[in-house]
């Protein structure tokens, strides 16, 4: 089955409130009362829980989260660059308590699948009917030499995970020197937001260009070519910042070191004034807690239709953590956690959840302080295949505009209102 353009636009659109998914049949308030925990408030968790209580009046839903704040990663390369500031991209957890969400703020240290707890840092023992795991990802520093010490000194930064990082980041931006080099590593995929170091380089750039014009970019790509959005990101590069920047494909960072602002590869070792270097990434540690983490891999293999564990029961895993075809994206991890809640409800009542559901996926890129470009497609279940499929019409801007940074900004402003409003 495919989707027609008019339904495409309609669940692709940048802020859609919900997916084809999002209709699960609102249980009634009287009955037994199901238990919820949901661990971790970012684009998934967050939009989790509250789609829990919107559809599920009777489930009782506790959100655990150590943070106080939520920071959102996309749009922190607009930090990065000089767009925008930390506050801008911050937003608190307080309207959710509306839908009637128990908040916890800590740290989940212990997960028993079969006693259905999770053992909390402050000392809580929390039981469950089901548990879903929106950890977001693990970033693995240990994969590149010297890294953890370097990261330790302040002197190296990934700013995978949007926070103090990227205000580190912006300030080492801030304090290079005209004529410097801004180097920055990508690592192999599967990693989180596929277009955004190729973003994050153009956003430098454009900062560089107006206030460090003698200075350089080198980029360190693990992978053979840019994988996502090339047209897009090619077109800025050589008509915005020609000259410079040097894309280098192939060249992985084996080792970094702090005290010589060094990154070395397999063919050379090289000096920067900053380094941006990305390590490899898997699922959240709290993956491996809970035994849903694939055995000798990174990910967690799921049901797409539930996206319960495929290793262990009454757990669900959305997110980044999730081993999929799909983009590890802010959007996507939305559309997942609608599906998850809408399965979720349908369980909890005794039937069935939607066998076939749909997902959409909009990202949005900057290229400069006014030109965005995007990328959006739908992808539907198929049971068959066990996979979610691309449906016609989707695609991605070859050129940057201005009318896209508007769109990208109201993208923003409306998934945040969706996720936590």
């Amino acid at each position: 089955m495919t989707l027609n353009r008019r339904d495409f636009l309609k669940i692709s659109g940048a802020g859609a409130a919900i997916t084809l998914t999002g209709c699960a049949t609102t249980q009634s308030a009287s009955g037994p009362r199901a238990h919820v925990v949901v661990v971790g408030a970012g684009f998934g968790g967050a939009t989790c829980a509250k789609y829990l209580r919107t559809w599920g009046p009777n489930i009782d839903v506790t959100l655990i989260e150590p943070n106080d704040k939520f920071i959102s990663c996309p749009i922190s390369n607009w930090v990065i660059g000089g767009l925008r500031n930390m506050n801008d991209i911050t937003h608190g957890y307080d309207k959710l308590s509306k839908y009637g969400i128990k908040m916890v703020k800590d740290s989940v240290i212990a997960i028993d699948p079969g006693k259905r707890t999770v053992k909390t840092r402050g000392g809580s023992t929390i039981g469950y009917d089901r548990l879903v795991l929106a950890p977001g990802i693990d970033v693995m520093t240990d994969s590149i030499k010297g890294y953890k010490e370097a990261e330790s000194a302040g002197k190296v930064t990934h700013a995978w995970k949007a926070g103090a990082q990227t205000a580190l980041l912006r300030k080492q931006l801030e304090a290079m020197p005209d004529g410097g080099t801004f180097l920055m590593a990508i690592p192999g995929t599967p990693y989180r937001c596929p277009p955004g170091p190729y973003e994050r380089i153009s956003l430098v750039a454009n900062y560089l260009s107006q206030a460090k014009p003698k200075s350089k970019i080198l980029v360190l790509d693990s992978n053979a070519d840019i994988v996502s959005k090339k047209p897009l990101f090619m077109d800025a590069w050589t008509t915005k910042y020609a000259g410079m920047i040097e894309y280098r494909p192939a060249n992985a960072v084996q080792a970094v070191d702090g005290s010589k602002m060094t990154a070395s590869t397999e063919f050379d070792e090289i000096k920067a004034d900053v380094l941006n270097v990305v390590p490899r990434q898997r699922s959240g540690d709290l993956c491996a807690l809970a035994g849903v983490r694939d055995p000798n891999a990174n990910w967690c293999t799921v049901n797409f239709a539930t996206f319960e564990s495929a290793h262990v029961p009454n757990v669900h895993v959305i997110g980044d953590s999730v081993q999929s075809g799909l983009p590890k994206s802010g959007h996507m991890a939305t559309n997942m956690a609608k599906v998850c809640a809408a399965a979720i409800v349908e369980l909890m009542a005794g039937r069935q959840p939607d066998a076939m559901p749909v997902v959409a996926n909009t990202c949005y890129s900057a290229t400069s302080g006014t030109t965005s470009g995007y990328v959006a497609n739908v992808y539907r279940f198929d049971a068959a295949k066990k996979e979610y499929v691309n449906q016609p019409e989707g695609g991605a801007t070859p050129k940057g505009d201005a009318a896209n940074f508007v769109f990208n900004e109201s993208w923003a402003k409306n998934i945040w209102a969706d996720v936590l409003s």
